[in-house]
C-alpha cells in the first residue's frame, strides 16, 4: 500500500513539474538553454530596461540579454505592479556573456559608463525606485571587483554614486513585449528620443566594445 501511495505522489510530482515547465514564457525556456559550464550570467539595474538591454546587446562577448525585475520583496512582479513602486523591485536585465571573451569587470565598466552615476532613484526621465540603480554581485570576487569600481569612481566625482549594491536573490523575466524592445519598436517616442541617444552616447564612449556586424 506503501508504494501505491508513493508512486501516485511521482505522478502527482511529475505532473506539477511539467505544468511549470510548459507554463514558462519564451524568454524563460531561452534563458535556461543557455549552458551555464559555458556561459555566465550577470544582472544590473539602471534605469528603463529597455535602454539597458539594448547596450549590453552590443558588447562583445554577451549572447544574450533578457528584461526582468529584481532586488524587490514580491514574487512574480508585473510592470505594472513594480511601476506602482510597492514590490521593491527595480526594472533589470540579466546579461548571459561568454567569459572567455568577456570579464565580469569590463561588464561593471559598461554599467557606470552608460549611465549618470550620481542620479539618484532613476536615470534621465524616468524617475522613481523601480528606475532605480542596483548592481548586482553572485560571489566575493564580483563584490570586490563592484567595490573596488565605486572606490575610483568615488574620487572623480563630488557626489556620492548612487548605485545601490545587493547580493542577487532572483530575477524575474518580464513580460514578452518588453524584450528586444528596441528592435521591435524602433520608432516608438521613448526609444526615438531616450533609449537610442543613451546608446548612442555609450557607443562613441566604448567603441572598443561594441560587436562587429559578423558578430551579430
Amino acid at each position: 500500500m506503501k508504494s501505491f501511495f508513493s508512486l501516485i505522489l511521482l505522478f502527482i510530482f511529475f505532473v506539477s513539474c511539467t505544468k511549470a515547465q510548459n507554463s514558462a514564457s519564451p524568454s524563460e525556456k531561452a534563458s535556461s538553454s543557455f549552458d551555464d559550464k559555458v556561459y555566465e550570467r550577470a544582472y544590473f539595474a539602471s534605469g528603463c530596461f529597455w535602454c539597458v538591454e539594448t547596450i549590453y546587446e552590443s558588447v562583445k562577448g554577451v549572447e544574450e540579454v533578457f528584461s526582468g525585475y529584481s532586488g524587490g520583496h514580491t514574487k512574480n512582479p508585473t510592470y505594472e505592479s513594480s511601476n506602482t513602486g510597492r514590490t521593491g523591485h527595480a526594472e533589470a536585465v540579466e546579461v548571459i556573456y561568454d567569459p572567455e571573451v568577456v570579464t565580469f569587470e569590463t561588464l561593471v565598466d559598461v554599467y557606470f559608463g552608460s549611465q549618470n552615476v550620481t542620479q539618484q532613484n532613476g536615470q534621465g526621465p524616468d524617475i522613481g525606485s523601480q528606475y532605480r540603480s542596483i548592481i548586482f554581485y553572485q560571489n566575493d570576487d564580483e563584490k570586490k571587483v563592484i567595490d573596488n569600481k565605486i572606490k575610483e569612481l568615488s574620487k572623480e566625482y563630488d557626489k556620492s554614486i548612487a548605485a545601490e549594491i545587493q547580493e542577487f536573490d532572483k530575477f524575474w523575466m518580464a513580460e514578452e513585449y518588453h524584450q528586444d524592445y528596441k528592435v521591435n519598436n524602433p520608432n516608438n517616442p521613448y526609444i526615438r528620443n531616450v533609449s537610442i541617444p543613451r546608446f548612442t552616447r555609450f557607443k562613441v564612449r566604448f567603441s572598443e566594445l561594441l560587436k562587429s556586424k559578423s558578430d551579430k
